[in-house]
């Protein structure tokens, strides 16, 4: 692929045509991370944050957010996903928290989009509850890992 597909041939912005594609399986595979104070860490982990569970609000709405892509980001085609998979990994050693998210549909389409956006959201998340203990903290590191179906198979991030 060498060209951008969100623009016609007068150079104006577009949804992608997909009516002719295939029904296919489609999954995508994303990570990011929020790195913080030990202390803030510690108040996620112990569950005494004053707003509450922390990264299961913040895993809720990273779902939440896969499924309304397609009223963020303009030109992404709404999609029945079949599958939200969001996993918050706690790193006491670096003082992180991991957000790794699959995304599955059987579709025209590929879900990439809704699974950064469901990793962005979650991370998101994670700032606002704790924003007013630590507002240093840092996201970062938001990536597609892997990819599956369509025309263009398989994709892996290599590292």
């Amino acid at each position: 692929m060498n060209k951008l597909t969100h623009f016609n041939t007068q150079g104006e912005a577009h949804m992608v045509d997909v009516g002719s594609k295939d029904i296919t399986h489609r999954r995508a595979v994303t990570e990011g991370e929020i790195t913080m104070l030990a202390d803030t860490l510690a108040l996620i982990i112990a569950g005494t944050h004053k707003k509450g569970d922390v990264l299961g609000i913040a895993r809720i709405a990273g779902i939440m957010a896969a499924k309304q892509t397609s009223n963020l980001i303009p030109l992404c085609h709404p999609l029945a996903l079949t599958h939200v998979d969001l996993q918050l990994k706690v790193n006491e050693a670096e003082s992180k928290v991991t957000c790794l998210c699959t995304v599955e549909t059987d579709g025209k389409t590929g879900v990439e989009m809704e699974a950064l956006t469901a990793t962005q959201i979650a991370l998101l998340t994670i700032y606002d509850m704790c924003k007013a203990v630590d507002r240093g903290m840092v996201m970062g590191n938001v990536r597609l890992l892997e990819k599956e179906g369509g025309k263009s198979g398989h994709w892996l991030m290599s590292e």
